[in-house]
């Protein structure tokens, strides 16, 4: 393989890169190259500002069969690292990319080429946000143990999920009675408040920027979101937002309950799975319970339009059990090469 080291994102790969997206053993809205160079843009939103890009792509006879999108810290928890581009709290779910078949062989390749490639001193690969059954945690195990390098893998995210019978009723009927009887009560209660009301996505371009205003506005109501939204949170929420808007997997829906904005759900449309990113209420309309009823019609929507999966990603919430998820489980990974 010839291994090459990008301190950049050239956009001559954006192409390539997607299409082994495509191929690779883990297909995640994630790891598509607009949405790691929209968070490089900001450093995942400011979680990282000691950074520098160390994207390593391998080619097979001109022809891109690996990429390892990495980047360098000098210190996190106490040791510089390399770690995947996305890491840690905005990118659910990372992984390498990968040409089927060609695992092994670009890890064989990959590790020593790290330790000798133009880059800083580091001391670990620090690999969060893997799926628990990835294929790339046995390869990079048996990797590092061939090459005399450590090997670390703790469990460290739940990211449950619904599987979607295709039908609504079929649905209800699969989880707690009691549960279903909340999901019904409280979409009743909105239906014959006598209130005006309506859910809608977000489609329009020239409204997009506004839309995105006030999704951030219901988000910031909870306090420890606003905490979250920095300045450059901000920026990345929006410019992550236009991306999957270009990209034509944005589904940015709203509750209205009397003409206002009672809770939004931001989320990508992605392989026929809706990955729900975040969401805001409105403290205004708690009565209504708009969080729970949104989240009800997103998950009719769903069984409607035959989508396989409601995708909660990272966190283990209750409520996220009680609409009958089940659980997923993300690792990280450690490498340490020899002294």
């Amino acid at each position: 393989m010839n291994l090459t080291l990008h301190n950049t994102f050239p956009d001559s790969l954006e192409t390539d890169w997607n299409r082994l997206v495509e191929q690779n053993h883990v297909h995640v809205p994630f790891l598509r190259y607009g949405y790691l160079r929209t968070w490089w843009q900001t450093h995942g939103g400011g979680e990282w500002p000691e950074a520098q890009l160390a994207l390593v792509t391998a080619e097979e006879d001109r022809r891109l069969v690996g990429i390892a999108p990495l980047f360098y810290t000098p210190a996190h928890q106490g040791l510089a690292r390399l770690m995947l581009v996305g890491s840690v709290e905005v990118s659910d779910y990372l992984d390498l990319i990968v040409a089927q078949g060609r695992l092994e062989p670009f890890l064989q390749e990959l590790l020593p080429f790290l330790k000798t490639a133009n880059l800083p001193a580091w001391q670990a690969l620090d690999l969060y946000n893997i799926f628990d059954d990835s294929p790339t945690l046995p390869a990079l195990k048996n990797v590092a143990s061939h090459l005399g390098w450590s090997y670390e893998a703790t469990r460290v995210y739940h990211c449950p999920y619904i599987p979607i019978p295709g039908d609504w009723e079929a649905y209800l009927a699969s989880i707690d009675k009691k549960q279903r009887h909340e999901i019904r009560r409280k979409i009743r209660r909105l239906e014959t408040s006598g209130l005006p009301f309506r859910w809608y996505l977000v489609n329009d371009p020239a409204t997009l920027d506004d839309e995105i205003t006030a999704f951030l506005a219901l988000m910031e109501q909870d306090e420890e979101k606003a905490r979250f939204l920095t300045p450059p949170m901000r920026q990345f929420l929006r410019s992550v937002i236009w991306w999957a808007f270009r990209e034509g997997c944005l589904h940015l829906a709203f509750l209205e309950i009397a003409g206002q904005k009672a809770a939004s759900q931001l989320a990508f449309d992605y392989l026929n799975r809706l990955w729900v990113y975040n969401s805001g209420i409105s403290v205004a309309h708690i009565e209504f319970s708009p969080g729970w009823v949104l989240l009800g019609y997103q998950l009719k929507w769903c069984n409607e339009t035959h989508h396989e999966a409601f995708d909660f990603m990272r966190g283990d919430e209750e409520y996220k059990y009680r609409f009958g998820a089940i659980d997923r489980f993300l690792e990280r990974a450690i490498l340490t090469p020899p002294i």
